[in-house]
């Protein structure tokens, strides 16, 4: 790839201000496989002047012109496909189909979904004598993860597309090579110089010029609570609009009336897909207390079923996690869960046996957690899952609920309506009942420290929209 060293800035792939790299690591064989550049709020300035300057003329196209946009950029991605997915299997360590049915698809999925809601999209209403008016919010910044890069990078960039905005992109430098690609198939669209413009780097570097630059009206971030406060921070001298996405610790609850042995074993999958690398991932699972050591035996069979290895090998399940930093915290949060009396059930410290390199963690589950243990408490984000007890449906949903975090939660019963009046007691963004289908028309977000906005489907198109309301514009 010839544009890994360059930034691409005002419809054109420049070299950075100040020349400054890093390596970035095949976590399958902890060793660097390609450079980027890290950029420098010299570079973010550039970038958002770029994006200043589009915004005037962008900003007033129409519907036509902005969904001519998007389906073009939609049929590049399809002819760069297989790019996408072998950048995100190189770059984080993803298993080479699910790189491609699951990494890759989803920017794909939230891409036709955005276009479907777009083409009926109401910008304008009338109440009264006063005409509501949906606008773009002007020049925002987006700061994207590397857990889900494809992901996170169509559910910022495509509504701020769609809603007239022009925008600056730093993707994680951990994974930034996806971002890469994808800001080559934006070229290649024709999407108008200036409109879409990105820069790597660093959080402390680029994104804290991002957050905070007085040019810049918004900022959609997505990561972790601890950097999402400091995006927040810094975004509020300007008073600048803030969404975030951030960490979660969510509860599966499976309540007496589920199909109790489908449910645990399904708890298992969903809690250790991706790694383990999802904020959203269902990693506490709470059981009857009668059936504690059932859920055990249930969980143990599952988790062992999971084939941890390099990405290229057909027979793998799960890759890697993304790096030395992660592998380490996840190390000692599985220590702390041995340490503080946590039952090991299966999985525990160290790599899996014969992979001797690589931040290969094994499958993971404790039981007989309690709800104040650390790994009950922390976000562990590895294939690592606690099974908590409760005696009744109300200590369930408190147990469940007492979290600083609120992104998702899950239900499982035999019963929709049981299921459905414990859903609507749980304080998180999304409530997931019977672990159904990904749904792109959900909202997706967090209460509480999980952030604000939500994502996905009109519900991400509003978060990058200003609302205007011209009194007396006449019936």
């Amino acid at each position: 790839m010839a544009n890994e060293l360059k930034f691409y800035i005002d419809g054109a792939w420049v070299d950075p201000i100040v020349p400054k790299t890093l390596d970035v690591i095949d976590p399958s064989i902890e060793e660097p496989f390609t450079k980027i550049s890290l950029g420098s709020a010299a570079d973010v300035d550039r970038a958002v002047a770029a994006a200043k300057a589009a915004f005037e003329t962008f900003s007033r196209t129409d519907r036509s012109e902005r969904l001519a946009i998007l389906k073009r950029v939609l049929e590049v991605y399809k002819r760069r496909y297989d790019d996408v997915a072998e950048a995100i299997s190189r770059e984080m360590g993803a298993p080479l189909p699910f790189a491609k049915s699951d990494q890759a698809y989803a920017g794909l999925g939230h891409l036709e979904k955005l276009i479907e809601v777009f083409e009926t999209f109401e910008f304008e209403e009338q109440r009264g004598t006063t005409r509501v008016v949906k606008e773009p919010v002007g020049v925002v910044g987006l700061i994207t993860p590397w857990n889900w890069p494809l992901n996170q990078i169509m559910c910022k960039v495509a509504p701020a597309l769609a809603a007239g905005c022009t925008m600056v992109l730093k993707p994680s430098e951990i994974a930034p090579i996806s971002g890469i690609v994808f800001a080559e198939i934006m070229h290649e669209a024709g999407v108008p110089k200036g409109v879409f413009n990105l820069v790597n780097g660093d959080g402390p570097t680029v994104g804290n010029a991002i957050s905070g630059h007085p040019d810049i009206d918004m900022v959609s971030f997505t990561g972790s609570t601890r950097a999402g406060i400091q995006v927040a921070k810094n975004a509020a001298d300007t008073v600048k609009r803030v969404a975030q996405e951030l960490g979660g610790k969510s509860p599966n609850i499976i309540l007496r009336d589920a199909d109790f042995e489908t449910a645990v074993r399904k708890g298992v999958r969903g809690c250790f897909g991706n790694s383990g690398q999802s904020c959203d991932a269902p990693t506490r699972m709470l059981v009857p207390a009668e059936r504690h050591d059932e859920a055990l035996t249930y969980a143990k069979s599952e988790a062992e079923t999971f084939r941890v290895g390099p990405p290229r090998d057909p027979d793998t399940v799960l890759g890697p996690v993304v790096s030395d930093v992660q592998f380490e915290k996840i190390q000692r949060l599985i220590q702390s869960g041995i340490s503080e009396g946590a039952t090991l059930v299966t999985g525990g410290l160290g790599r899996p046996e014969g992979l001797n390199r690589g931040y290969y963690v094994r499958p993971t589950v404790f039981g007989h957690v309690k709800p104040d243990m650390t790994i009950a408490r922390e976000e562990i984000f590895g294939p690592v899952l606690s099974i908590l007890s409760y005696e009744d449906d109300e200590e369930a949903i408190r147990i469940g609920n007492d979290t600083p975090y609120g992104l998702a939660a899950y239900v499982q019963s035999q019963d929709l309506g049981h299921a459905h009046a414990v859903a609507r007691r749980m304080r998180a963004g999304s409530v997931y009942l019977n672990y159904p289908e990904w749904d792109l028309n959900a909202p997706f977000g967090g209460y509480k420290q999980s952030g604000n906005g939500r994502e996905y489907a009109d519900f991400g198109l509003n978060d990058f929209l200003e609302i205007k309301g011209i009194v007396g514009y006449g019936e």
